[in-house]
């Protein structure tokens, strides 16, 4: 009994290994672990990948794999169900005292332990946000309920802006609420190089929230050649390839730091971006920023950038030819980015999380009290709502 009630505080994290969700739940396990936490991390959507098996180098958490479709895809429901027994399967024998979910469906099964659901997008705000109509009900009500029963089952709401966070309520029919926990990386992993006259994105260039053929658009009448990184086929084997842009495929992510270090611009007119891991990283490697002007990334990037509306070629091209011609504003606007991004660490989304565990379990007070006294998690630059 003694040795139980001294062991490390033990959290159960689930991830996709399909989009982004994995790299935030890399760095959080591994900002987790230097406060001392035992990670679990439970993975579904795909098999790991040799470069997802590489960021688990000489992080020390336990992992558990799994290839379960995951809510937004193809008729998925009957694999979703079926993960859900696995989760509760982990849950008795990994015995975490808190359970922190990246996806919705799970928020609803009957967790013996306080859960944490995180969103990190979502199809109704994405449609939205694409169409700019609402998600057809024919094709989504099951969705829609399957979500809004894990949103409404969970201890605790979060997602990384407020732009999200404040969707969920209409989209979904949970009560408006819960807490902001901005996302970070690790800034070690991308730093400034001696910078070259190219305009750089990272995205799929498939999907249209991302609006990378915004940028296939203009590239023509820009002095600068402008560098793609990211898949050219969806998930449905669809390829969609660019006319104007050089395409460099999905890249390891030190062939991605070294591309983002040496780029003066980075550009990413979304139409939706719940938070922008990808802008996270190229204002740490020193790039200055162009952006698609929605509310999420004002939210996180505020005067650290450029906005354009997302369907505005001219005003798109006008601001990359301003940034190319003027070299003050792009160094002002790159250092402002990075000063900001400074504040979007690993170790900062960590403390967060474990500020927002210990609200809920108290085997994490004693970790949120010693975190609480190091950096602040999120400065002005990037205000949360406290959990």
């Amino acid at each position: 009994m003694g040795a139980e009630a001294a062991r490390a505080p033990r959290v159960l994290l689930t991830a996709d290994t399909v989009g982004g969700v994995w790299t935030y739940a890399t760095d959080l396990a591994r900002g987790l672990s230097a406060h001392g936490v035992q990670v679990h991390l439970a993975t579904m959507g795909a098999p790991l990948r040799a470069a997802q098996r590489a960021m688990l180098d000489g992080l020390d958490v336990v992992v558990h794999e799994s290839d379960w479709k995951l809510e937004w895809m193809d008729d998925p429901w009957d694999e979703v169900d079926r993960a859900g027994d696995w989760l509760l399967a982990l849950g008795q024998l990994v015995r975490p005292d808190l359970v922190h979910l990246n996806q919705y469906a799970f928020g609803a099964l009957p967790w013996s332990v306080p859960t944490l659901l995180v969103a990190h997008s979502d199809v109704l705000s994405w449609w939205q946000a694409v169409h700019g109509e609402p998600a057809p009900a024919a094709l989504w009500a099951t969705y829609r309920r399957r979500v809004a029963h894990g949103l409404a089952g969970a201890s605790r709401i979060a997602a990384p802006t407020r732009a999200l966070l404040a969707t969920l309520a209409p989209n979904y029919g949970v009560p408006a609420g819960g807490c902001v926990l901005p996302n970070g990386r690790d800034p070690s992993a991308f730093r400034p190089l001696p910078k070259q006259p190219v305009v750089f994105a990272a995205g799929r260039f498939w999907d249209e929230a991302k609006n990378l053929a915004a940028l296939d658009a203009v590239a023509p009448g820009l002095p600068w050649p402008v560098r793609v990184a990211g898949a050219l086929a969806s998930p449905d084997g669809r390829e969609r390839r660019p006319a104007h842009v050089r395409a460099l495929g999905e890249l390891p992510p030190a062939v991605l730091a070294a591309e983002l270090g040496s780029a003066s611009v980075y550009c990413l007119p979304a139409r939706y971006e719940p938070f922008g891991l990808s802008v996270l990283e190229a204002a740490m490697a020193g790039c200055a920023l162009v952006l698609g002007d929605i509310a999420s990334l004002r939210e996180t990037w505020g005067e650290a950038a450029l906005y354009v509306p997302p369907d505005d070629h001219a005003a798109l091209r006008a601001a990359l030819q301003r940034l190319v011609a003027r070299p003050h504003e792009r160094e002002r606007l790159a250092r402002a980015a990075r000063t900001r991004a400074q504040r979007l660490t690993h170790h900062a989304m960590a403390r967060a999380c474990l500020g927002a565990y210990a609200g809920l379990s108290p085997a994490f007070a004693g970790l949120a009290e010693t975190a609480s006294t190091e950096e602040p998690a999120c400065a002005s630059s990037c205000s949360s709502i406290p959990c």
